[in-house]
């Protein structure tokens, strides 16, 4: 072609020499890339960015923002070039070598970068659909990005040497062992992504807790090689994706689907408070709406067994008694079961552990209605509210170790016994 139109110039009169017919040539095909790419970046591609801005289907905004069109056009812009340096340059040129050797490289890059675009697009468009909520889309993505970026590096390192793709193939053969040290976390990440779906370990969103790595929080993203979490502080925490398979974690979604959020939790009682209940006390305590039908039913079944034995109650060895700390065990699990924001349908109970030196362990089991943590604080703090106010009506105290100011409080009591037995004195 090149040769044609310096014949065509040289018949309507012009004397070009082979370089400047060149020269024209490569000026040519430069115009028409011009103008092409003006076509393409000026006319089309705004075009499409109407539609995209004013169309409801979420995949065309996607593939836009993720400038896949733009992407096409270098693309077509490179092909274009490739074929124009064929028609008008001559066969077996240096020129043409070097300029199809770029416009190839360029291709490839563009290839490359819309592949990225794609797959990009797809996973915004996914972090919609519930239904593809627990699957390790980033990581696989990332996995395909990967292996798309060797197979263009392959095909580039071709075309710069001139070889065929198998040779260098065959020659990666040799390198196995290096590449699989090179790439040993995506690898393993990507198996640990499969085994985390496919198993249903784990999904964005969920709460996690993995004390060896400093994490308690939202996961926030899975990738190839890392899991993030957002944790309570706000701080981010990243852990390799193959540590939750290799290693053992939390993950709280089960709570959070049940809608309860269990409440475990003890006070101590000090032992030497623990009693029988008079005839006082019972009718004082039946004055509670909450203990009165106990109280009633309780008073009865110890009266019917005790009259059956034929016991002699002046003694407190003898015959079955009410004491205040079964008495407030049995009102506080009456109490949480008339309370609404606790679940009824849930393990629901009131236990005495084992006493110790630090008192009789009374512990609250039961599963709170909400799994908010804010919700879930505020009702946990109430009920133990109630408890430490309620604990003297029934004559019991809270066991604690001795504070700063109890024994300041013996001090001044022994200050004051020692004078006052010096003014006896005098």
């Amino acid at each position: 072609m090149q040769q044609r139109f310096s014949q065509w110039l040289q018949a309507q009169g012009y004397e070009f020499s082979d370089i400047t017919a060149l020269l024209s040539v490569l000026g040519l095909i430069l115009v028409i890339s011009i103008a092409i790419h003006f076509i393409f970046h000026r006319i089309v591609l705004r075009f499409v960015e109407r539609m995209a801005k004013n169309s409801r289907r979420r995949w065309r905004k996607a593939f836009f923002e993720r400038k896949l069109f733009s992407r096409i056009a270098f693309l077509l812009q490179g092909v274009i070039i490739y074929i124009q340096a064929s028609l008008w340059l001559k066969p077996d040129t240096a020129v043409l070598e070097w300029i199809q050797t770029v416009t190839i490289l360029w291709v490839l890059l563009y290839v490359l970068l819309t592949v990225f675009s794609v797959l990009d697009a797809l996973l915004d468009m996914s972090r919609g659909e519930s239904s593809l909520k627990g699957l390790p889309l980033r990581g696989l993505f990332q996995s395909v990005k990967i292996i798309a970026s060797v197979i263009i590096t392959i095909l580039a390192v071709s075309t710069l040497i001139g070889k065929s793709p198998l040779i260098i193939l065959s020659g990666l053969g040799a390198m196995t062992a290096v590449i699989m040290l090179v790439f040993k976390d995506p690898i393993m990440g990507l198996v640990a992504g499969i085994q985390l779906s496919a198993n249903d370990m784990l999904e964005v969103g969920d709460w996690l807790e993995m004390p060896s790595y400093g994490a308690d929080g939202d996961v926030i993203e899975i990738a190839l090689t890392t899991v993030k979490v957002r944790n309570w502080d706000q701080t981010i925490t990243t852990i390799p994706t193959y540590a939750l398979i290799s290693d053992s974690f939390k993950n709280w979604r089960g709570m959070e689907k049940s809608g309860g959020r269990r409440i475990m939790r003890q006070v101590f009682i000090d032992a030497t408070c623990v009693g029988f209940l008079s005839e006082d006390d019972i009718t004082r305590l039946k004055k509670s709406k909450v203990l009165a039908s106990y109280l009633q039913q309780k008073q009865q079944e110890i009266s019917d067994y005790n009259q059956k034995n034929d016991l002699d109650l002046s003694l407190s060895v003898n015959g079955r008694r009410m004491t205040n700390l079964g008495t407030f065990r049995a009102y506080l699990l009456h109490y949480l079961q008339n309370r609404e924001d606790i679940r009824q349908d849930m393990t629901l109970l009131v236990r005495q552990g084992q006493s110790s030196s630090k008192g009789i362990p009374i512990e609250v089991y039961a599963f709170t209605a909400t799994t908010k943590w804010a919700e879930y604080e505020n009702i946990q703090s109430d009920i133990f509210d109630h408890i430490f106010a309620i604990l003297p009506e029934f004559g019991l105290r809270l066991h604690q170790s001795p504070t700063g100011h109890d024994f300041s409080s013996l001090a001044d009591l022994k200050d004051n016994n020692l004078n006052g037995r010096e003014d006896s004195n005098k």
